[in-house]
């Protein structure tokens, strides 16, 4: 549910009305829109008989609310999208740091904030496709997408999108400033079109001829495998992908993760319900219900996942990436990246 101005201030308001202090309770604040999670959620709450009190919207609205509410605020925990949204959180002084030996143990040093103040539960890849009719030498690395060869041929997000601010973060924190602004420019200048839509409108525009080759995260293809999508699934054949620099560092890997709100009444059942998204069962819920690839290695992959291929992730600390994503909007902003 994404809120509207008036239904987000209404929900301000009535904030007094959550059940925030009552024993068994965890107040969730929520921007993963997928009902798949219902089942992690009902599943928590089965093997430990805590009641889940959910908030949605957009992660900048729950991260004003959460700021506006203060020490008074409900919220035990926020989960949300990209490196870069944890990252906000944790400046504005959102959240807390834990220390929890199972999650130390379950997820990945790189995927885990260096305070502990959030980790990541799922990932997913951002993935070059191309046209396979008009492509005979696709790019082989996020470089190459700036390589004038590609002149008039990209499709990509905007600039205020969080995976690509957190990708082109990645790229300061592997080769410096300068050449990662080389490489913005370069991506301008090799736009088929100005950036609009999602990441699945990315992937449309290969099958309308409008670009020959775009950058989407790996689960909007995976999910048209295991299900009907329209102006997309029909044409998956069509469409070839390269997972990036698999000769260098990898392909850049966006996260879903949470963290303890800095307030949380029910810190407990907060710390609780992080450790639970390490377990199997919630890891291999984030790959068949979301198409996501999980966090803890070694968790069975969904059939939709499974078939993108094996490839070599880059293992960058995001907690150093996420150092690097003032400079990547600045970037933006400097090569007119809409």
């Amino acid at each position: 549910m994404t809120l509207t101005k008036s239904a987000f201030t209404a929900a301000l308001m009535a904030t007094v009305a959550m059940p925030a202090m009552a024993e068994g309770q965890l107040n969730l604040y929520s921007s993963r829109h997928y009902d798949t999670d219902e089942r992690l959620y009902s599943d928590f709450t089965e093997q430990t008989g805590i009641t889940i009190n959910r908030i949605e919207g957009k992660a900048d609205e729950l991260l004003a609310r959460m700021e506006a509410e203060g020490a008074n605020s409900p919220a035990d925990v926020l989960i949300t999208v990209d490196t870069s949204r944890l990252s906000r959180a944790k400046e504005m002084g959102l959240l807390q740091s834990v220390d929890s030996d199972i999650l130390e143990e379950r997820i990945p040093s790189n995927l885990q904030d260096a305070d502990n103040d959030w980790f990541g539960f799922s990932q997913r890849a951002r993935i070059i496709f191309y046209s396979k009719d008009a492509v005979d030498n696709p790019p082989q690395n996020y470089l190459d997408l700036a390589d004038p060869a590609y002149e008039g041929q990209v499709c990509i997000r905007s600039s205020t999108n969080s995976y690509n601010q957190t990708l082109l973060a990645a790229l300061v924190t592997h080769y410096g400033e300068e050449k990662a602004t080389e490489w913005a420019q370069g991506v301008v200048n090799n736009m088929a079109r100005a950036p609009q839509g999602g990441d699945t409108d990315q992937l449309r525009g290969l099958v309308s001829g409008e670009c020959e080759i775009s950058v989407s995260n790996s689960y909007y293809f995976a999910r048209a495998i295991r299900t009907e999508v329209d102006g997309l699934s029909a044409d998956l054949d069509k469409i070839g992908l390269v997972f990036p620099d698999q000769e260098g560092n990898g392909a850049h890997m966006n996260l879903s993760g949470a963290g303890v709100a800095a307030n949380a009444p029910n810190r407990d059942n907060a710390v609780k319900f992080l450790e639970y998204l390490s377990s199997d069962s919630a890891q291999a819920y984030f790959s068949a219900g979301n198409d996501e690839f999980p966090a803890v290695e070694g968790v069975e992959l969904a059939e939709s996942v499974e078939k993108l291929g094996e490839f070599k992730a880059d293992e960058v600390n995001l907690s150093e990436v996420a150092k690097n994503i003032p400079t990547a909007q600045k970037i933006f902003n400097a090569v007119g990246w809409e």
